[in-house]
């Protein structure tokens, strides 16, 4: 089956929508789509502008005969994940958390939430 235009156009594509400090307003992209962006004035018109923006990325990119990145699914994250650090530095945040009264697992959490600026789920 031949996927066109609009069955992408359909997907649940992340639309990301940033507020740009420099010249005003708003700036839109679809994370998933490399280079897929736009602005507006305002937050819906960066939200129309970029659906006119995707419309001719994959356009483009069917004509072209590229690939299509599909969208990402909240299922495609499982929240768990594993990382191997220095000894040392699994020495400073067991004291950190220990300092903090609180579990190592909570500690890391935390610190990489503040790192990507997310609030902690309560």
């Amino acid at each position: 089956m031949t996927k066109d235009l609009n069955h992408y156009l359909s997907l649940p594509y992340s639309i990301e929508l940033t507020p740009n400090p420099e010249a005003g307003g708003w700036v839109a992209a679809v994370r998933e789509l490399p280079g897929c962006i736009s602005q507006g004035d305002t937050q819906v018109e960066a939200l129309e502008m970029i659906q006119d923006a995707m419309r001719g990325w994959l356009e483009t990119a069917l004509e072209d005969g590229k690939p299509i990145p599909q969208p990402r699914l909240e299922d495609d994250y499982s929240g768990k994940f594993v990382v191997r650090v220095a000894k040392s530095l699994h020495r400073r945040l067991a004291e950190a958390a220990a300092e903090d009264d609180v579990s190592l697992n909570q500690y890391v959490v935390t610190a990489l939430a503040s790192a990507v600026g997310m609030k902690e789920k309560g």
